[in-house]
């Protein structure tokens, strides 16, 4: 049985203890969420805990298309961006982008180009190292002092030559 007061506190903080265990559905959206979704929480009054995603959906409510309640917990869809990254990586060291575009590599991934060129930038760090304003040098210092993976210089390289990082983030 849930407890409402439990819930509400594990929602407000984002515990990652309660992810799964239970789902927050929004009345005035009618979207259902995940604790630890990364959305600004509703207001108390107005939302509602389900014991499970298929709860929260019989009740009327739709999925959060951030935090993706209806996937099954332990898949990449739950584990976030951070998974597609990792695959992206697997595939990288495997030797995709000697073979492939980038374009390629975000179709098997399911994504466009451009946003997994802004994951590739958020996960793996620094974008101001490749502002268009620094300098050939400047850029290869950040990436040795920012990446600690060995395959950075392959990413960086492979990863500049596409237009989208030309622009700032």
């Amino acid at each position: 049985m849930l407890q409402a007061e439990i819930c509400e506190r594990a929602r407000m903080a984002r515990d990652a203890r309660f992810d799964g265990r239970f789902f927050t559905g929004v009345r005035t959206t009618g979207v259902y969420c995940r604790p630890i979704c990364p959305v600004k929480p509703a207001q108390s009054a107005h939302v509602c805990f389900f014991p499970s995603a298929a709860a929260a959906e019989q009740h009327g409510f739709r999925p959060c298309l951030r935090c993706r309640p209806e996937t099954a917990a332990g898949t990449p869809a739950w584990q976030g961006s951070a998974a597609t990254i990792s695959r992206g990586l697997t595939l990288i060291n495997a030797g995709f982008l000697d073979e492939q575009s980038v374009e390629e590599l975000g179709t098997v991934l399911g994504m466009g180009a451009r946003h997994l060129t802004r994951l590739f930038m958020k996960h793996l760090g620094a974008p101001d190292a490749y502002a268009p304003e620094r300098s050939g040098a400047d850029r290869q210092a950040a990436l040795r002092r920012d990446f600690s993976d060995h395959d950075r210089d392959r990413v960086y390289c492979r990863f500049r030559e596409h237009s989208t990082l030309q622009h700032r983030v």
